[in-house]
Order: structure tokens, then sequence, then C-alpha cells
């Protein structure tokens, strides 16, 4: 009974794979896999991660960067299934699969030069850092965005961050500091290493870019004696409805209404004209919305917005008109 509802628990996993998952991945490892072969590694310069890891281990030892990329990997996405799931794992893995092909294929198959360091920009080691570092980082944005993540030390701090009191990014920076030091100290330069950090930064940049999305929603509290008013009139401007909330002036102990609504950063504008026009006293806090669930709210202010249905007039029962013929009846 227990294997059978273990197998289950398995089948049920597998039915939350979405193929289309699958082909947004393939294009993050190519992606990703471009990004880091084609402008990192041919200069030098060290990826965050386990993929940094992976070329610093292929300049000291005579295995080949893809093959150090599966040996750290994919143990630890295997460590960490119980603690993420099936489709994370699977995910994951794929996309590391992916990204470790491509890596063997433009080092060892497609035939490109690399002599003269990167095949696009040649030796050019602050242009390799910033287009490297954001190819990277989007392709590691759409894994996370499709359910995975491409190194395995976001893993690695998913299992031992807590037990080190630290949170999984200051674990993650750690761990990449760790790395450049090494790299530097054993390399014996350090140039390399602080242009690796530039690399990095960038990448963190277009991860954010790609997770959180370019119009990025935001959230506004509004404080305002005319919540009536202003209320309405953000809903007749955004089409979209708003939330008013009791509250209590901590002072004053004065009955306060607050309204709160999600709009896109190109209505931010817009909302303070709203606001101002109605109430210049009133108080407006505007802060980043990381995700949203509901209505799409990245394109609103392009989407044409219901023309309201004019009333038609009610018909009246009028009684029926008294005539010479029905009288005489």
């Amino acid at each position: 009974m227990k294997s059978k509802a273990v197998f289950e628990k398995f089948k049920n996993e597998l039915k939350k794979l979405h193929y289309v998952n699958f082909l947004f991945l393939t294009l993050a490892g190519v992606i990703n896999a471009t990004g880091v072969t084609l402008f990192l590694t041919p200069v030098g310069l060290y990826d965050g991660g386990f993929s940094g890891t992976s070329f610093f281990l292929s300049q000291v030892t005579p295995l080949n960067l893809s093959i150090f990329l599966v040996i750290l990997n994919f143990p630890f996405f295997i460590l960490g299934f119980k603690k993420l799931g099936l489709p994370f794992i699977v995910y994951s893995l794929y996309a590391i699969g992916i990204y470790s092909l491509f890596a063997w294929l433009y080092q060892d198959v497609f035939g490109l030069d690399f002599s003269l360091g990167s095949p696009v920009v040649q030796d050019e080691v602050l242009l390799c850092a910033v287009f490297g570092g954001i190819i990277s980082g989007v392709g590691s944005g759409l894994t996370i965005r499709f359910g995975g993540a491409i190194d395995g030390v976001e893993v690695l701090g998913v299992l031992f961050a807590k037990k080190l009191n630290l949170s999984i990014g200051t674990f993650v920076m750690i761990y990449n500091a760790v790395l450049y030091i090494i790299a530097g100290a054993v390399m014996g330069g350090w140039l390399l290493a602080l242009y690796s950090i530039i690399a990095y930064a960038c990448g963190l940049k277009a991860v954010d870019f790609v997770v959180d999305g370019f119009d990025k929603a935001k959230s506004a509290f509004i404080i305002t004696d005319h919540f009536d008013a202003v209320a309405e009139a953000l809903s007749a401007e955004f089409g979209r409805g708003v939330t008013v909330l009791d509250a209590e002036g901590y002072y004053s102990k004065a009955n306060k209404t607050i309204i709160y609504c999600v709009i896109n950063r190109f209505e931010v504008a817009k909302l303070k004209e709203i606001i101002q026009s109605i109430d210049p006293l009133a108080f407006v806090a505007i802060n980043d919305v990381t995700d949203s669930m509901s209505k799409n709210l990245r394109y609103a202010r392009f989407d044409k917005k219901p023309k309201p249905k004019k009333e038609q007039p009610k018909k009246v029962d009028t009684p029926p008109q008294v005539t010479e013929e029905t009288s005489k009846e």
C-alpha cells in the first residue's frame, strides 16, 4: 500500500510538468551557455555559483567545463528533491543539461575561434564582463521564471543556509565572494576577479529584470478625506477595482479610510495627477509589487476601456385607451 501511495504521488507530481516550460527552459540553457562560453570564459572571467566554479576547476584540471557543470550540479539537485519537489528538480536538471550540452558544442564542436579571446568581442574584457553577465543572467532568469534553477548553489543555500543562520541570498553572495578570492589567489591576479564581480552584478540585474518583468507592478496606499471621489476616479480611469480599508490615526484616534490599488509603472504619474486634483493634502505611499495574480496589469493602460452602456428608458405599461366602441361594450 505504501509503495502504491508513493507511485500515485509521483504520478501526480509528473502531471504538474508542462511542455511550454521545457521549451523556454531549452532557450534558457542555450542563452546561459552563450553568455558564459562566448563571453566570460574565453577571457578568463568567472560566472557566479557552480558555473564559475566549473570554469575555475577546468582551468586547474584537464577536465572540460561542461563535465564539471554536470558533476557539481546534479548531486545537489537530487539531495534537494524532498524540499523542492519533483517539478522543480526535473526543470532544473533539464535546463542544466541543455546548458552543459551547448557549452560543450560551443567549445568543441562548432569550430569557433577562441584564440583571440571571445569570438564576438575578442579581448575586450569589460565588454565581455557586461554582456556576458547580462546574457547569462537572462538565461538564469528564464530558468527561474519557468520553474527551475540553472545553478546548484541556490539548492545548496536551501539545504544549508538556515543551519548557518543565513538567508539564501547571503549564502550565495558569500559563496561567490569566496570563489573570486580563491580564483584570484590561485591564478595569480586580481584584475579578472574584479571584472568577474562586474559580470556577476550585471547578471543579478538581468535576473531581476526577467523574473520581475519589465513592467513591474506598483501598489498604492492612499489616505484621504475624499476617499469616495478618489476611489471612483481611480476605478473609472484604470478600469479595475480598488479596495477601501478602515483605519485609525495613532495620535488623533480619528477614523481614517485607506484606498489600496495596484497599477503598473506607466500609470503612476496619472494616479498622482488624479489624487492631486481631488485632494492635494492626501498621503500616498507607492511600493513595488514583486508578483501579482488575477488580471494582468502590465498592459492594462493600453487596453480599450469598455464604454458605459446607456440606460434604456424603461417601458411603462400604459392603460388601454378607451374608444367609443369599447365604451359601448
